[in-house]
């Protein structure tokens, strides 16, 4: 599913250049590894498909997508304040900075030069964004220049058989991302979806299925409340090697890894990028308030909040929520062999939807008018419950995240660091057991502490 193309320019200064790129998504995704005498310089395209982390030795440089393969030089008692006190206080922020001193992270358009000197981090200049909305043209109807630049993206996607999955949860983003799958007729499609118990789950079911039907998709559901956070059979409870910074529901979303594998998936498609691509903001300097940090924060995190917004990476082409939500989702696609496309966050789409009025924004308008026009029903188009995974967090912690919770209360990497208060930690663990609802920041705290432990 990757072309790697080698130039060589043997001239004064002898040069070697390899490109690591998608076939058929064009230069803009792509690793480009340059080597003349003396330096190694790697340079990233602007998707950000996968994370790409860097640690330099002496006179080597190793690089991975998958953090675990750097497992070896990753030392859970140097983690970087910083993007500690981010991660305990869900501050993320899209930056070359990792929870480990020695690791980089090469962002969109980045480039990072390894010498004698050591490694060198170079970002770009921010990117150039429509910064307010565009009046149409007079007979322009905007869904059909969208369904059309829709198609387009998806038909690029690299499939050498033409196997393919779309990950369908029944909303506006991963429907929309159906109808253009299923018009850019694959040789076989699949759809594949975690479903949510009670009458959300009922809906979503009703919702899932008319689209199924429409598109003429081969489905796999996998019920969410059976692999919520921490359930035994997941990556965490079983201790396995993984990114302590990975997304709360990666048991669930390996699950559906794992069987877009099982069927010869080559290419995934997701709804990433859905909410982003409709959000109605200014491109200012203006910062939201911070929130009040959990009060289980110990003296250090509490003390590196105030560098929450240092070292950040310049503004990039696509949304900085889609490229965060890729490092956290895409790794695990990689691991199973799937290559991970998300139309929704593609450049002409971006630019495209920061173009259009705010009216066909708002409530993601143009979206839900598409599928309507496709001929599906309302409760498709725009429903009353839209799903959410709250469910499922909360019957992860309470089941299976408290008993961890109990276990970091006698032993705990982040508590021996100084990052979590651990009194005040035990005071919420006595407070869980009456509560109605468990605060979903100790899932931070939680799964923070059981990745660090992993990889010791």
């Amino acid at each position: 599913m990757s072309a790697l193309v080698m130039e060589f320019d043997d001239d004064r200064a002898p040069c070697v250049r390899v490109r690591v790129k998608e076939c058929k998504r064009g230069e803009a995704d792509f690793v480009e590894l340059t080597m003349k005498p003396g330096e190694a310089r790697l340079t990233a395209g602007v998707f950000g498909t996968a994370p790409l982390y860097l640690v330099a030795e002496t006179d080597v440089l190793h690089a991975s997508w998958d953090l675990t393969e750097l497992r070896q030089y990753l030392r859970p008692d140097r983690l970087v304040p910083g993007v500690v006190a981010r991660t305990l206080t869900r501050q993320h922020r899209y930056t070359s900075e990792t929870l480990f001193e020695d690791v980089h992270r090469l962002t969109e358009r980045a480039s990072v030069a390894f010498t004698s000197s050591g490694l060198a981090v170079h970002y770009p200049e921010p990117a150039a964004h429509v910064l307010e909305p565009r009046t149409l043209r007079p007979g322009v109807d905007p869904l059909t220049v969208f369904d059309t630049l829709l198609t387009e993206v998806v038909r690029e996607a690299p499939t050498a058989v033409g196997c393919v999955g779309v990950e369908l949860s029944g909303g506006a983003d991963s429907g929309n991302v159906a109808l253009a799958v299923s018009a850019a007729r694959f040789h076989e499609t699949h759809s594949f979806g975690l479903l949510m118990s009670g009458s959300l789950g009922a809906l979503q079911r009703e919702r899932r299925r008319a689209l199924i039907e429409h598109c003429n998709l081969r489905d796999t559901a996998v019920s969410a409340i059976e692999h919520p956070p921490f359930a035994p059979s997941g990556v965490r409870a079983l201790g396995k090697p993984h990114d302590p910074a990975g997304a709360f529901y990666q048991e669930a979303f390996d699950v559906i890894r794992e069987q877009a594998a099982a069927r010869s998936c080559e290419v995934m498609f997701t709804g990433t990028g859905g909410d982003e691509a409709n959000a109605h903001h200014s491109r200012t300097e203006a910062e939201l308030p911070a929130p009040e940090p959990p009060r289980w924060l110990g003296g250090k995190a509490k003390r590196a909040l105030a560098e929450v917004n240092d070292n950040l990476a310049p503004i990039p082409v696509l949304p900085v929520p889609a490229l965060m939500a890729f490092g956290l989702h895409n790794p695990g696609f990689l691991r199973a062999g799937v290559w991970p496309v998300s139309p929704l966050a593609h450049p002409r789409i971006v630019r495209f939807m920061e173009q259009l009025p705010h009216e066909h924004k708002r409530g993601k308008a143009l979206f839900r008018e598409r599928i309507r026009r496709a001929g599906l029903p309302e409760e498709v188009a725009a429903p009353a419950e839209p799903e959410n995974f709250l469910g499922v967090l909360e019957a992860g912690l309470r089941s299976y995240g408290l008993p961890v919770l109990d276990d970091m209360l006698s032993e705990s990497v982040l508590v021996d660091l100084g990052y979590v208060d651990p009194k005040a930690l035990a005071q919420a663990r006595r407070d869980a057991d009456a509560a109605p609802v468990i605060p979903d920041l100790l899932c931070d705290v939680l799964a923070l502490e059981v990745g660090l432990r992993s990889l010791m």
